[in-house]
C-alpha cells in the first residue's frame, strides 16, 4: 500500500513513517501543502493509495493539507483521506465529509500514538471506508442545531450511533456494547427511523448518511 504522509513535525512525520513501513507500507513523506499536492497527484506506480494529512501545513499553519487534500479529491474523485488534527474542528469534518462518497477519515493525533488503532484507521479509509475519532463523532451529535435530530433517540441508539458513525460493522458494535446482534439490527433499524433515513446494507453509506443527516 502506497501511503502520502504530511506532517511538518519531524519526529511525528519520522515516527510515523517508521509504524506505517513496520506494517508493510510505501511511504512518501512531505512537510508542506505544495508538495502534498504534488504527491497527491503523482501518476503511474507514484500514484498513492491513501493519504494521511494533518490539517495544518505550511506556508500558512491554517488548513493547508485539508485544502491540498480536497482539491486532490476533485481532481482524483474517491482518493483516499485520512486527516489528523491537533483538536476536534467541526468545519473541517464536514468539508472532509462533504462530497459523500466515502474513503475518508478524521482522527485527533493523540490517537497516532496507539499504533495498532492508526495503522487499522489507515488501511480501513485505503480500502474505502469511513473512520471517524470518537470525540468528532461526540461533537457532530452535540452540536446545537443537530440536537434536535437526535434528541429521540435513547441512550442505547445514541451509542450505537457513535458507533456506526466510526465505522463499525454490527458484530462490532455487538461486541463492545455487549448486546445481541439482533439488538444491534434493532437499534439500527429505529435510529433510521427515527432519523428519516432509509436503511442501507452498505455500512459506509450507512455511516456517511448518518453523519450527512447531522450536519445539514
Amino acid at each position: 500500500m502506497r501511503v502520502v504522509l504530511a506532517e511538518d513535525l519531524f519526529l511525528l512525520r519520522d515516527g510515523l513513517t517508521r509504524t506505517l513501513r513496520e506494517h508493510g507500507c510505501e511511504v512518501t513523506a512531505v512537510d508542506n501543502g505544495p508538495a502534498l499536492l504534488r504527491a497527491l497527484l503523482a501518476e503511474g506506480t507514484a500514484a498513492p493509495d491513501v493519504a494521511v494529512v494533518d490539517v495544518r501545513l505550511p506556508p500558512t499553519f491554517t488548513d493547508e493539507g485539508l485544502q491540498a487534500a480536497l482539491r486532490a479529491r476533485r481532481e482524483r474523485p474517491g482518493l483516499p483521506v485520512l486527516v489528523l488534527s491537533q483538536y476536534v474542528e467541526q468545519l473541517y469534518a464536514h468539508e472532509l465529509l462533504a462530497g459523500g462518497e466515502g474513503a475518508v477519515g478524521y482522527l485527533l493525533k493523540d490517537r497516532v500514538t496507539h499504533t495498532e488503532q492508526f495503522t487499522d484507521a489507515v488501511r480501513r479509509v485505503a480500502a474505502g471506508g469511513t473512520v471517524m475519532d470518537p470525540q468528532v463523532v461526540a461533537k457532530l451529535l452535540n452540536r446545537g442545531e443537530a440536537r434536535g435530530t437526535v434528541a429521540g433517540l435513547t441512550p442505547r441508539e445514541r451509542d450505537v450511533l457513535e458507533l456506526m458513525a466510526e465505522g463499525r460493522s454490527n458484530a462490532a458494535i455487538s461486541e463492545t456494547l455487549h448486546i445481541s446482534g439482533s439488538a444491534v439490527a434493532k437499534h439500527t433499524a429505529s435510529i433510521f427511523d427515527k432519523l428519516g433515513i432509509a436503511p442501507s446494507p452498505d455500512d459506509n453509506r450507512r455511516v456517511l448518511a448518518v453523519l450527512a443527516y447531522l450536519r445539514s
